[in-house]
């Protein structure tokens, strides 16, 4: 990658144990880490390099599967997502190594620390809290099918190069912000929030194919672009869509226009991001894999118009 955004960490396995004051054995695995932090919302990008050329890696962390991806001959690199609600304190990610003449493995721990997110208590028309109830079975269907994108997303590595802005606004929602509304507490956010005018074009933030497309009550009209290794994005309250489900994109691609659908009280662009289910802050996605805007990144929050889109 070039550079750290925090303190790079290497974990190596070493091939046998210190015997009579012998030196120690060869390496066999090097895995090192970039990441902005290691807390709840962060994206990790783990890089694997071996001695020798393998076949295959296998990676798990979090209870799941994990997709590591080749660099090289002997390097690897997988992305981990640490979900909003990852409890803190130790976590291992496993790892074998396959190849002609075995299976290596390793293990790399990742300490996760407490992250405090930002609260609001907001009053607004009580329709806008609680819909109406021809639309719960709307609602139900809505959100599982989301769910069912999200756990069936795609595994073949669509995405190439550095992950882009899809608007140049600056974030103005902190994602994990708790709401409460009308003394209801409202589901953790899940993704950042444009401040960006209606009408401004959305650009995908890098290759992918469009998975969904169309009205949603709570989101309004969305977008969701699968980018492979289990890596999506989600962006909601659009004023127009420009792509169609089934379309293959790439980086900067027009995929429709900010607006105000759906759930919401001004226009703004809603980003959310899932890895292999886990919910993760776009601007951490953009930080470890986006080109080196760190100043536009770390913007600091602004008023903003209220969003149901979780």
């Amino acid at each position: 990658m070039g550079r750290s955004l925090a303190a790079t960490i290497a974990g190596t396995l070493l091939a046998g144990a210190l015997d009579g004051g012998q030196a120690p054995a060869t390496p066999r695995m090097v895995v090192t880490s970039e990441s902005r932090s290691m807390s709840p919302g962060e994206l990790i990008v783990l890089t694997i390099v071996t001695p020798r050329a393998v076949e295959s890696i296998r990676a798990r962390a979090f209870g799941r599967e994990l997709l590591p991806f080749r660099i090289n001959e002997n390097t690897w690199r997988v992305l981990v997502g640490i979900d909003l609600e990852t409890a803190t304190g130790r976590h291992e990610v496993t790892m074998e190594a396959g190849s002609g003449s075995g299976m290596d493995r390793t293990s790399h721990r990742l300490f996760v620390t407490a992250r405090t997110f930002p609260r609001r208590s907001l009053t607004v028309d009580d329709a806008f809290v609680n819909p109406p109830p021809e639309a719960v079975d709307r609602i139900a269907r809505e959100t599982a099918e989301l769910n069912d994108l999200w756990a069936a997303a795609g595994t073949a590595k669509v995405w190439d190069g550095p992950f882009v802005r899809p608007v140049p606004d600056p974030a103005n929602s902190a994602f994990g912000t708790r709401t409460t509304l009308n003394g209801q507490p409202r589901s953790p956010h899940g993704g950042a929030d444009f401040n960006s005018a209606a009408g401004t074009p959305i650009k995908a933030p890098n290759g992918g194919r469009v998975i969904l497309t169309g009205d949603r009550y709570f989101t309004g009209s969305t977008v969701v672009i699968d980018h492979g290794l289990t890596l999506l994005s989600l962006f909601a309250h659009l004023s127009t869509i420009d792509v169609r489900t089934g379309d293959l994109i790439h980086a900067g691609d027009v995929v429709g226009k900010v607006g105000a659908t759906g759930r919401v009280t001004g226009p703004h662009l809603h980003w959310g991001v899932r890895l292999n289910g886990a919910r993760v802050d776009p601007l951490s996605l953009l930080a470890v894999l986006g080109p080196q805007t760190r100043k536009s990144l770390t913007a600091k929050a602004v008023s903003h118009p209220v969003s149901h889109d979780d």
